[in-house]
């Protein structure tokens, strides 16, 4: 699977496979059941993961290359929990982008970010597919 294929869907839990659009909203997929429903734009915003950064001191950071960073650390420093204080997710935060814009990323963007990582990873979503094996 690939990120551009993911999608966050305001006000439901975890991440969904987009399929298809509809001039009112689009058909999302479940990723655990496979399950098709339709979610209305007028009660939801999507987030396409492939469309999200964080904001760094210079510019902004691609969100898998923050995933990839995780990835590398994660031996040395382990992942906290969501429910962990906000001190420890900002430390955290910290080690894996040490130049993140400390003014513009809340803790509602680290907990995103740990959430989304941890829910890939732990069904096997992550590393993503690179277009180049698609190709292959």
């Amino acid at each position: 699977m690939k990120i551009d294929e993911l999608i966050h869907v305001s006000g439901l839990p975890g991440l969904y496979k987009i399929g298809a659009s509809r001039n009112n909203g689009i058909i999302i997929e479940d990723i655990d059941t496979g399950k098709s429903r339709f979610a209305s734009m007028r009660k939801h915003q999507f987030t396409p993961l492939g469309t999200v950064a964080i904001y760094t001191e210079d510019d902004a950071e691609e969100l898998t290359k923050v995933f990839d960073t995780i990835e590398v650390k994660a031996g040395d420093t382990p992942v906290p929990s969501v429910k962990s204080s906000s001190e420890i997710l900002f430390e955290y935060f910290k080690k894996i982008l040490p130049n993140y814009d400390r003014e513009q990323v809340l803790i509602s963007d680290i907990k995103k970010v740990i959430k989304w990582y941890t829910f890939l990873k732990d069904r096997s979503l992550y590393p993503f597919e690179s277009s180049s094996e698609e190709e292959e």
